[in-house]
């Protein structure tokens, strides 16, 4: 780490260096679930399932959680439960815990028939993540759901912005919006520009 870097920066760089060496990061010539092109290939769930891969990614959240007073983190299934549960512990082991919640793609047929999972306090200042955003699906429906729960999202995040509309339609819709990672046209990777909390 670099004297101009900040922990969320230098956690980010590590988060990068990680998913080259896991494989979660590969170059060349992949089709989209989408069924577009990219000169590159993530697999965020190599990242957040790995032991050290996923204490960086929480140790690189938490202080922008912490910075915006958030006290709830909450994302879609599958691909953020892993990310909620481990921000959830090591938010617990600082002592100043940050409850987890995870929303489903739709709200289960039996039961409580949840949609959001976890437990829930209107006027929650919430954080939602997701391991990458495309086209902002995902993180879009966790963001309505929660905001149907009466909670406040405060800031959505990302380990990967692929900056292919989604980042900007959660921004249109008057949310902050951080990525560890960032991605180019030509396929580049770098940590993203993540700006300090600016009080009044």
């Amino acid at each position: 780490m670099t004297d101009q870097d900040t922990p969320v920066t230098g956690a980010a760089k590590s988060i990068l260096d990680l998913s080259l060496a896991l494989g979660a990061l590969r170059f060349g010539e992949f089709t989209l679930s989408g069924g577009g092109q990219a000169k590159y290939y993530f697999d965020g769930r190599l990242v957040t399932l790995d032991p050290r891969g996923s204490y960086l990614v929480a140790r690189a959240l938490l202080p922008i959680m912490r910075e915006r007073g958030i006290g709830t983190v909450s994302g879609p299934a599958l691909a953020a439960v892993p990310m909620v549960s481990v921000i959830a512990m090591l938010s617990h082991m600082d002592g100043d815990p940050i409850n987890a919640l995870v929303v489903r793609d739709e709200a289960k047929g039996h039961g409580a028939k949840r949609l959001i999972e976890g437990t829930l306090t209107a006027g929650a200042r919430v954080a939602v993540i997701d391991d990458t955003c495309s086209t902002g699906g995902s993180l879009i429906h966790a963001i309505d759901a929660m905001e149907a729960a009466d909670c406040e999202v405060v800031v959505v995040a990302c380990i990967l912005d692929r900056q292919t509309g989604g980042s900007d339609a959660i921004r249109e819709r008057g949310h902050e919006f951080v990525a560890l990672l960032q991605a180019d046209a030509e396929g580049n990777i770098t940590p993203g520009e993540i700006a300090p909390v600016t009080t009044n």
